[in-house]
């Protein structure tokens, strides 16, 4: 309560669950002690009848826009309280969550929290001992038995629960216990369990009343608190349980296109609207018709939206995120998805310029439904929410997806103040947060970085932007250096997208791709192994050509993950056009050879693609996903460029046989205002990212 007037929220009401019998004083509880990861409703479960409370506090109070609770560490309590929100359309605080417990219970004590025990169930509290003891008595003793036995200092864990008698909210008067009597429930030598009750007690007013801080926000009548009771009926619960979803008709007048990836296990599915001579039917429609597709191209293979792990989702117009969302979530919600909501990556593109309609879609499929999902919808100090079907990250197979960050600050939900450095820097932080869930960082873990950068951003901004990258990059070799990992630091790939637009615009939005060993072998430096010397054949004459590799990165760890990106630069497409321009001319000015030189570097970059591929002991047949950046600015139309590729493509299945392209295209065509490997230079004529995993 104290956190959430700190961060500018009025209390307005107390909402508590008591049972029945007043002569219980100890529940079982589902919220605390159910071992599941998400929450379905079960008649008789408290957790309704909390619902059913929170319902009455907002027909009673209408104004009524979040629920403050105490979770620290625990899923289960935070999941059932989310759940109750969403039903609700409430918003969940919990800035107490993933806080550190030592400094929390430190701070609680500091800011002049008085309170008592009046439960305890650990090894080392004695009911006869400890019950009724103050925190701030027990505080050293508390931090004795963490060493000893590993206990959470906060009681998060069950150990003990509190009553407080004083804090700075209580303005008028503290509760003072005259008497109470020690109950014990279970005498085991090990770890006894008992309760305090209270039997008298009075108030002792302070010295100094200090009023209410607003009229307007207290609820009072004649000067007194409301009370209300209300009582839970449970044959509500059947009706609660029941979930309207609305469903699409997919437009069959848009054209569409698709891609998937080969891989029976791991694939990408692409849709977007192609044809640029009908006119778009709105965003909305757009993307329900590529959602429609989606849903329909899954459910033939016998699949769903419990199976996605991951979601780009491009729009054309940023100030219709509102409704791309509406639109999204009448697909995708947490019912379909009973394994954990996909995480997600948003941005503005310039589709329609590129004769793509307004919205397009890539999704990321994994079969074997073995994927831990992280979803904290509370708004907390630990990391941006994600309030909706959409999840901060997702592991599967080693392999951390992680949402796209924003520069936002998380008790708060606004955007760090301080232009595209303070929000990279906090964009940075939240992605460490949330890398940490998973006992891995970006410093030591990071296999793609890709930074989406707005279009609003000024050069003096790209410029600093780099250079916090490059503070970054050496910070991070200087942290594995310390930790004695430094010959397995993982060849960090880094990747800028200039985009039209970001949600909420912000300048900068960060998207990393990590790697989580399940077991120490990264120690042994496997993914260290140099290439296998394997003779790429060549179909097209590149090499003779003299190029070196700082146009590519890539990252490969040994039999599971081969990573690369490719940047073709305005110099280094001159250099690949070499004998289609004349002497002395650049790629710029050459416009009547565009298709020639578009041909020849859509072949180099399968060209190189397929040489790492090899080089690495990896198929196109392991591919996830692929895509090919290109700037809607440039001299070639969209649907040439898409034919370009089509048929290098096809032309390369023919030569090498190593590639199946009748059943359609495996990689993304993706329209950006720029990309490039540099925050400075966003200027490639085209740029490649490609993963492949090993099943």
């Amino acid at each position: 309560m104290m956190k959430c007037i700190e961060y500018g929220h009025e209390i307005v009401a107390l909402a508590n669950l008591m049972p029945l019998d007043d002569s219980v004083d100890d529940l079982d509880s589902y919220m605390y002690q159910t071992q599941n990861l998400s929450y379905t409703m079960t008649q008789g479960d408290e957790v309704e009848d909390l619902y059913i409370l929170l319902s009455k506090v907002k027909e009673q109070m209408p104004s009524v826009t979040a629920v403050s609770s105490g979770a620290i560490a625990s899923d289960y309590q935070r999941l059932r309280v989310e759940n109750i929100c969403s039903r609700l359309g409430l918003v969940s605080l919990a800035y107490l969550w993933k806080q550190d417990q030592s400094l929390l219970l430190e701070e609680m004590i500091t800011k002049g929290i008085e309170a008592i025990t009046v439960k305890v169930a650990a090894m080392g509290l004695l009911p006869s001992k400890h019950l009724g003891k103050e925190i701030a008595h027990l505080q050293h003793y508390l931090h004795q038995l963490k060493e000893l036995y590993g206990i959470n200092v906060c009681g998060e864990g069950g150990e003990y629960e509190t009553l407080t008698l004083n804090c700075p909210l209580f303005v008028n008067a503290k509760i003072v216990l005259d008497d109470f009597k020690v109950v014990h429930h279970s005498l085991d030598s090990i770890a006894p369990a008992g309760v305090l009750q209270p039997l008298t007690f009075h108030l002792e007013h302070k010295r100094e009343f200090i009023s209410s801080t607003s009229d307007d926000y207290d609820v009072r009548e004649n000067g007194r608190p409301s009370i209300f009771e209300v009582e839970a009926c449970v044959q509500h619960v059947g009706a609660l349980c029941h979930s309207v979803t609305s469903e699409v008709v997919m437009d069959k007048d848009i054209e569409l296109e698709v891609a998937r990836t080969k891989r029976d296990d791991t694939f990408s599915v692409i849709c977007w609207i192609h044809g640029s001579s009908k006119p778009s039917g709105g965003l909305q429609r757009d993307l329900a018709t590529v959602l429609k597709k989606t849903d329909l191209l899954l459910s033939e293979e016998g699949y769903g939206w419990a199976d996605v792990l991951y979601i780009h989702l491009y729009i054309s117009d940023m100030n219709e995120f509102s409704l791309a969302n509406e639109t999204y979530v009448s697909f995708i919600t947490e019912e379909k998805c009973y394994m954990g909501v996909p995480s997600r990556s948003t941005v503005e593109l310039p589709l329609t310029q590129a004769g793509l309609g307004r919205a397009a879609i890539e999704v990321l499929v994994a079969t074997d439904r073995s994927k831990k999902v992280l979803h904290v919808q509370s708004i907390s100090c630990w990391a941006p929410s994600c309030i909706g079907p959409y999840s901060q990250a997702t592991l599967h197979k080693e392999i951390l997806y992680m949402a796209g960050q924003l520069g936002l600050d998380p008790p708060t939900m606004k955007l760090r103040q301080g232009g595209a450095i303070a929000e990279l820097d906090q964009a940075l932080e939240n992605c460490e947060a949330v890398a940490k869930n998973f006992n891995c960082s970006l410093a030591s873990s990071g296999i793609i970085l890709v930074i989406y950068c707005s279009a609003s951003m000024t050069p003096l901004e790209k410029k600093a932007i780099q250079g916090k990258i490059n503070l970054f990059l050496k910070q991070r070799g200087f942290c594995v250096a310390d930790n004695g990992n430094l010959r397995n630091l993982l060849d960090l790939m880094l990747l800028f997208i200039l985009t039209s637009d970001l949600p909420k615009s912000a300048l900068v939005e960060v998207k990393p791709i990590l790697y989580v060993p399940k077991d120490e072998e990264t120690e042994s430096g496997s993914h260290m192994l140099e290439p296998s010397c394997v003779t790429t054949p060549d179909y097209w004459g590149f090499d003779h050509l003299p190029f070196d590799s700082s146009f590519c990165q890539k990252c490969v760890i040994h039999g599971k993950i081969c990573a690369g990106s490719i940047s073709i630069t305005n110099d280094l497409a001159t250099e690949i056009c070499s004998g289609s321009l004349n002497s002395d001319t650049s790629f710029e000015d050459s416009i009547l050879s565009i298709p020639i030189c578009m041909r020849k570097i859509a072949r180099f970059c399968i060209y190189l693609l397929d040489k790492s591929l090899l080089e690495n002991q990896f198929s196109w047949e392991d591919i996830t996903n692929l895509r090919f950046y290109f700037p809607v600015g440039s001299c070639t139309p969209s649907d040439s460029l898409f034919s370009i590729f089509r048929d290098a493509f096809d032309e390369f299945a023919v030569l090498s046989g190593r590639i199946d392209t009748d059943k359609g295209s495996i990689y993304n065509l993706v329209p950006v205002v720029g990309a490039g490997r540099s925050a400075e230079s966003m200027d490639d004529v085209i740029t490649c990212e490609l993963v492949a995993t090993k099943p």
